[in-house]
């Protein structure tokens, strides 16, 4: 039986041309439309219940939380941030912001609160932590707005802070909270970044005491977090098994963000 279907007839390169195009540009529309509908779902759900965290919508801070136990499963105290040659870091640091640390400030008047879980409180001068062993650390400082830069800083790391001032115990709850001494800047921390080998209460910057609007006399330098964690001019710490107030995971910030 003779078959009578004729060939089909090979596209010209043109027909290939314009045959792709709209397939791309189909494939580009749907895709968009998509995009587009998934942005319209997430800007028209709900805001979180304003609490520890604030400012975001449902959807994205359960996406944001879901993230922070993954990063929390696989952190330790082996995951070190790169750091560099001190000629490296910059001679002029970059200055960000002044939450926290506006208007005048006596540094000699300044004390240290540390609030045990007990509801003990131990004040602490700056002559006895600079009395403890000073560690250095030269690393690439990033902002979450996108910048970052190499920085030197000197001081006492947290861990070794936290045993000689016997809050041991204290390392056995969740969090740890820092508040500045006008109480209008404050971080709350996950216990193992906190007390990471290379988180350190910083005093000095490049070799010289912290200067005012970056914190003196003791501020917080925190390399496995984004700047908006290494809070200026510590006035008090706590310690709890709950997360403790943070200031932009009120405005709607990744609690963790973490590195």
């Amino acid at each position: 039986m003779e078959n009578n279907k004729k060939p089909k007839k090979e596209l010209t390169v043109d027909q290939k041309i314009k045959r792709r195009n709209f397939i791309s540009f189909g494939v580009f529309a749907v895709m968009s439309g998509a995009a587009y509908g998934g942005w319209r779902w997430l800007y028209k759900a709900p805001q979180e219940v304003a609490g520890i965290t604030a400012g975001a919508r449902v959807p994205l801070r359960r996406a944001l939380n879901k993230t922070e136990l993954f990063f929390r499963n696989f952190f330790s105290s082996n995951h070190l941030v790169k750091t560099y040659p001190k000629e490296m870091a910059a001679k002029n640091v970059r200055h960000n912001s002044d939450i926290g640390v506006k208007g005048h400030f006596v540094v000699d008047d300044w004390k240290l609160q540390v609030k045990k879980y007990t509801g003990e409180i131990i004040t602490i001068t700056i002559d006895q932590i600079k009395a403890l062993p000073k560690t250095e650390i030269v690393f690439d400082f990033k902002c979450v707005e996108g910048w970052d830069q190499i920085q030197y800083w000197g001081g006492v790391k947290m861990i070794d802070f936290i045993e000689h001032f016997g809050l041991a115990e204290e390392t056995k709850l969740g969090y740890v909270g820092l508040v500045t001494p006008d109480e209008k800047y404050y971080v709350g921390l996950d216990m193992p970044s906190a007390v990471h080998p290379q988180t350190i209460l910083a005093y000095e910057m490049n070799g010289k005491p912290v200067p005012i609007k970056h914190g003196a006399p003791l501020r917080l330098i925190i390399p496995v977090k984004y700047g908006i964690k290494n809070l200026k001019r510590i006035g008090s710490i706590t310690f709890s098994d709950t997360r403790p107030p943070d200031y932009w995971a009120e405005n709607g910030y990744d609690y963790y963000s973490g590195l």
